[in-house]
């Protein structure tokens, strides 16, 4: 390839990817399928289980269209190849218009068959059916979950095309392509991991990341996994019915300050050793009394001046345990601005003297 479509091909991969994963920027700006074809998608609030067959219809359709507008921007972006003229392509390139044109078609052909009877042949619309008492129909279902959804006592978290909702029966997640639904008196819920991010894109803070399998007692369900901030994780249980099991023993951290212990002791873990003077023994942390002591506090940062705000040389003895330290260095922070915890200084709880993270060493 030549350079123009070496580099018309790396900022359209960025595009597709940016189009169908939509991070905040392209949200932002409204390049979503959701707000392109708002007009006739009509209102969520209005008509949920609606809004989210067409929202997924549409979406098929338009990314199965992506591929034909990268072979007409490489008409564009490498002439010589006359591209414009298929017949007249390498055979490499006409495979690809062929599937191209295919794919939409496909796409396309699919949908009209998911709006037979009036959307009942569709994937939601059959899970919908999954839950229909006896003599009734999926419409039924879809206007409960309908109703339940307009109430402003729901849970909902994460991204418009990646939502998980909670109403007072219900339990979804919005995908892409489909919406999982199962009802809470039927299903099992189990905590099956969890990831640790020192640093959130949204808030520069540590953030915990939750994944919850949802298995329903109904064979025609299929069992799903939500994912969600351990900070939301109260807040779900209270919106639940069923008790979460914890399968994966995860230790799920609630607030802001006991995701910052776990990063606290990770960074004291990694500084200079402290070893106790023969004939010196540990006695237990002042703070909880159920451990022994073990860290103290020694100046190593590189602070060459005596400042007001510079850390400072601490003389006391082991005191205190890595956890009631650590609680201690979170609660001495600005709750507002939590980014900037690690590099604050706090003054130790014994003599005020202050001192940083890099201070705090583990006793050996």
């Amino acid at each position: 390839m030549e350079r123009p479509e070496v580099t018309f091909t790396l900022a359209y991969i960025v595009f597709v990817f940016c189009f169908v994963f939509t991070p905040n920027e392209f949200r932002s700006a409204g390049v979503t399928v959701q707000n392109l074809f708002s007009g006739w998608l009509g209102s969520e609030d209005l008509g949920f289980i609606q809004y989210h067959i067409r929202r997924t219809s549409i979406t098929l359709i338009v990314h199965s269209i992506l591929p034909l507008g990268y072979y007409f921007g490489m008409c564009i972006a490498a002439p010589d190849k006359n591209l414009w003229y298929v017949h007249s392509a390498s055979e490499g390139w006409q495979l690809y218009f062929t599937f191209s044109v295919a794919l939409p078609l496909l796409s396309l052909m699919l949908v009209l068959l998911w709006s037979r009877n009036k959307w009942g042949n569709h994937p939601i619309s059959k899970n919908m059916g999954a839950h229909a008492l006896p003599h009734s129909s999926w419409r039924a279902v879809a206007s409960s979950i309908n109703t339940e959804f307009r109430r402003i006592d729901k849970f909902a978290t994460g991204a418009p095309g990646a939502r998980v909702i909670v109403t007072d029966t219900w339990v979804m997640k919005v995908t892409t392509y489909y919406l999982h639904v199962a009802q809470q008196q039927d299903i099992h819920l189990t905590v099956i991991d969890s990831k640790q991010h020192e640093l959130s894109p949204d808030s520069n803070t540590p953030v915990q990341i939750l994944t919850i399998s949802v298995a329903s007692i109904n064979p025609s369900v299929k069992p799903f996994d939500i994912r969600l901030n351990s900070t939301e994780y109260g807040e779900l249980r209270e919106k639940l019915h069923a008790p979460i099991r914890n399968a994966a023993n995860v230790v799920i951290h609630q607030t802001l300050s006991d995701m910052f212990l776990d990063t606290f002791k990770s960074h004291v873990e990694a500084n200079q050793i402290y070893s106790l003077p023969s004939g010196q023994e540990l006695e237990p942390c002042i703070g909880c009394m159920q451990v022994n002591a073990n860290t103290k506090l020694l100046r190593l940062c590189q602070d060459d001046s005596e400042g007001e705000g510079d850390c400072q040389q601490c003389y006391c003895r082991p005191m205190w345990c890595l956890t009631c330290l650590g609680k201690w260095f979170a609660s001495r922070q600005d709750q507002q601005h939590p980014e900037t915890w690690l590099a604050s200084r706090v003054p130790c709880p014994t003599c005020r003297a202050k001192f940083c993270i890099l201070d705090v060493c583990m006793v050996q």
